[in-house]
């Protein structure tokens, strides 16, 4: 299943900013995989100082993106999890301010927050092969608009290159 199979339907046009981003060259998993290792590599080339940079006042540093990368796939894994299981929940938004404001992201070092990113994102991957074609097909309702489970691990994969073309654009010139 790759990202030219998926319909827009399946999520809100909020997400058309990240999901053009998407290699529909691979199938989710792939990408799910792929994807992590080319940001770990990415991340890990910018200079040691820049971690901690904000190009604007108010903007998140680098650490914090981090960070809001981890939490993000979080609560879109839980999202896929609860609609694959057939939970018609509706499921509320959360804001990524606050969550970046209580994370204490830049308290913590790159790597831990590189490792962490890793972990979680063969947790993410493991449940997404899991899935049969009929589950990644199924949806519920995030956010108040429908959402298949497929469209979120797509999101995952988006948002990450999203940030990833945020940083070159603005963290490093």
């Amino acid at each position: 299943m790759k990202i030219t199979d998926l319909k827009e339907d399946e999520y809100a046009s909020f997400y058309n900013y990240c999901l053009p981003l998407v290699d529909n060259t691979w199938t989710l998993t792939e990408e799910l995989e792929i994807s992590l290792h080319n940001f770990i590599r990415f991340v890990q080339d910018i200079p040691m100082g820049k971690h901690d940079y904000r190009y604007a006042e108010g903007k998140w540093t680098i650490k914090e993106i981090i960070q809001h990368l981890i939490d993000s796939e979080r609560v879109f894994a839980y999202r896929a999890l609860r609609f694959s299981r057939g939970d018609s929940t509706e499921l509320p938004g959360y804001d990524q301010n606050m969550y970046v404001e209580n994370s204490r992201a830049n308290e913590r070092g790159l790597q831990p927050l590189l490792t962490e990113l890793s972990s979680l994102r063969h947790n993410t991957l493991l449940m997404f092969k899991s899935l049969t074609k009929e589950d990644l097909l199924k949806t519920g309702i995030a956010s108040g608009n429908t959402t298949s489970v497929r469209a979120l691990g797509f999101i995952i994969i988006g948002h990450q290159n999203h940030h990833m073309k945020v940083f070159k654009e603005r963290y490093l010139d």
